[in-house]
């Protein structure tokens, strides 16, 4: 059986045991060292996310290096309050929001896939100078603990605090990969203001494990470094491993994008096929992107989709479990309601695990009372910034809490033994994690202005030499569809006369009415005149409705265009005389015909 231990700071001490010291970084020859700038520049299989831990610098700091370890009495560690100061120094500014920090990571390849035991020695207690707030997490940024070290002496000697944990390793499809990447390597990484690693020993163990089959909002997401919680993308599967005990292990396979028909499709089934083994569990969460298409409507498509992959986990002897999918923050801009796009899907979740006898985790309806508790803004801190389906590290904990509970709740009684285990296994993780200061993303510092940003392509309209036509109804609703990040959708529900659902078009229309950006003032006998040149006033109507589904308006009250528009308008026109888009002096010709260039400027300074 594969056993290996690593010391740190020190020489190796006998077979079995390796001295790691602070040169040394990974290299698949070698097969153990730290992950740092320098060799993720090198090694282009270090910079998979999926095949590492996760952690990438912000792309302008590519080129830096950031990641300086040490050698102290008995550990290597990471000085990352002190660099994180000299970076805010060069750039000239101190970084709102959030503290952020430097990871330390270690990577050690292993004989093969599977589960191992591993226990990592941190020093802490008074003898763990800069211990404080520790974050761990393992393999693909999955979180495996989460402490204060400072005021923590259990271990050796009082001195080194020691947790163990299992850990999966297996093979996946990375994002935007058509095949199948081998993984045989497992990561460690520290997040502190000082990280230190002391020793860390690695073993074969034999458990259940947990696979996990879903989307975005599941998938194990990589964090930019230097790192804060808040604006930080996670899926709730990297963190349901802070509520599980040692003795089962978790392997994730859920990626962005994918529906219940393309992650069969696109080979990420075919990997949970060959290494699940019977006694396994497989969660399922399913509907954010199902929705998209007409043929994976609720009842039909996504229902099919899900008994199959039932009973295909039966026939192997593993055991399937339905995940409601996570509810977003959407409100309506008309009428400021909530606004579930996912009630359908859930519904259908639910019955089908009725009729199959299959446990039914109701993440969606825990997590819609979760937003609806907060309301709107108080919600968005546990959403990365500006993302109103996408949770952050503090969200992700908290879903993953709530979907913890749940299995609890719904396994503890279950006849089947297998799913009784399964309760047995949660824990109630390491307590609250609570946003802490301001949610506020890094901005790139003017010395990195010519450093190219490799997302700069995705832009809220292309520049074309269309700019200055005039732009229809139709395309000013995708506009602030656009700006304001609403889900989009292939479905249309017959609402107007005059909008069928094979046009372009037709997505928008929907979309637009389940968020409430049209009013009732727009519509003329059931006819929306999609193709009708939008004015200024009726653009202004849509982009308020969209302001008001993402953010509190400011206070309105009279304004120099009163007397200039049509009454159902006055209250959006007054709105958007608070928000800056209108010049105060009344001056601006509110039935003038919008150019794209012009709706575009109006998108840029909402705001939103």
């Amino acid at each position: 059986m594969f056993r290996k231990r690593f010391v740190f700071g020190k020489e190796s001490t006998g077979e079995g045991t390796i001295g790691v010291s602070p040169a040394d970084l990974y290299r698949p020859e070698k097969g153990y060292g730290f992950v740092t700038e320098a060799n993720r520049r090198e090694q282009e299989l270090l910079r998979f996310p999926e095949l590492n831990a996760g952690f990438e610098p912000v792309y302008w700091y590519g080129d830096q290096e950031l990641s300086q370890v040490e050698a102290g009495e008995g550990a290597c560690f990471l000085d990352s309050d002190g660099e994180v100061v000299r970076l805010q120094q060069e750039a000239g500014e101190h970084w709102r929001g959030e503290r952020r920090q430097i990871p330390l990571s270690f990577k050690a390849d292993v004989p093969g896939q599977g589960n191992y035991k591993v226990t990592v020695e941190i020093p802490a207690g008074e003898s763990g100078e800069g211990a404080g707030r520790v974050l761990l997490f393992t393999g693909r940024r999955r979180l495996g603990y989460m402490g204060d070290l400072s005021v923590c002496s259990a271990g050796t000697g009082g001195s080194v605090f020691s947790y163990t944990m299992t850990v999966n390793v297996c093979d996946i499809v990375p994002r935007g990969q058509t095949k199948v990447y081998e993984d045989k390597s497992l990561d460690i990484t520290l997040v502190a203001d000082r990280p230190q690693i002391h020793a860390i020993s690695i073993e074969e163990t034999q458990c259940p494990t947990l696979y996990i089959a879903g989307d975005s909002t599941v998938t194990d997401q990589s964090a930019e470094y230097p790192y804060a919680p808040g604006t930080s993308y996670s899926g709730w599967g990297q963190m349901i491993t802070a509520y599980l005990k040692e003795g089962i292990a978790v392997s994730n396979h859920a990626h962005s994008g994918l529906t219940t028909d393309s992650f069969r499709r696109e080979g990420h089934l075919q990997v949970v096929n060959q290494y699940g083994r019977s006694g396994d569990y497989v969660l399922f969460q399913f509907g954010h992107n199902d929705q998209k298409l007409e043929e994976l409507k609720a009842r039909e498509g996504y229902r099919e989709n899900l008994l199959r992959y039932i009973r295909e986990c039966r026939e192997k002897r593993m055991y399937p479990l339905l995940v409601t999918p996570l509810a977003r923050n959407t409100w309506k801009g008309n009428d400021g309601t909530y606004n579930d796009l996912l009630a359908e899907y859930a519904a259908s979740c639910m019955e089908v695990g009725a009729d199959t006898g299959t446990p039914v985790l109701d993440l969606h309806g825990r997590s819609m009372a979760f937003i609806l508790e907060k309301g709107l803004e108080e919600a968005k801190p546990y959403f990365f910034p500006g993302d109103y389906t996408h949770s952050n590290d503090y969200g992700a904990y908290h879903m993953a809490g709530l979907v913890a509970e749940e299995i609890g709740k719904v396994c503890t009684s279950h006849p089947d033994p297998a799913y009784r285990f399964l309760a047995t296994c949660v824990t109630e993780g390491f307590g609250a994690w609570e946003p802490a200061g301001e949610v506020i993303p890094l901005s790139r510092p003017e010395k990195f202005k010519d450093v190219a940003d490799p997302a700069e392509g995705a832009k809220l309209l292309a520049e074309t030499d269309r700019l200055d036509e005039p732009v229809d109804r139709a395309c000013a609703l995708d506009m602030v569809i656009k700006t304001a990040r609403f889900f989009p959708t292939n479905v249309y529900n017959d609402m107007y006369t005059d909008v069928v659902g094979h046009e372009w078009y037709a997505g928008a229309v929907e979309c637009a009415c389940q968020n409430g950006l049209i009013d009732p003032g727009m519509v003329e006998d059931d006819h929306f005149y999609p193709e009708r040149p939008v004015t200024l006033e009726e653009f202004l109507v849509f982009a308020v409705n969209g302001y008001k589904s993402r953010k509190k308006l400011p206070g309105l009250g009279a304004c120099a265009y009163d007397g200039l528009c049509r009454a159902y308008a006055r209250p959006y026109i007054q709105a958007a005389c608070r928000l800056g888009l209108l010049a105060p002096d009344g001056s601006q010709d509110l039935g003038k015909i919008l150019t794209r260039r012009e709706a575009v400027e109006l998108c840029r300074r909402l705001g939103i």
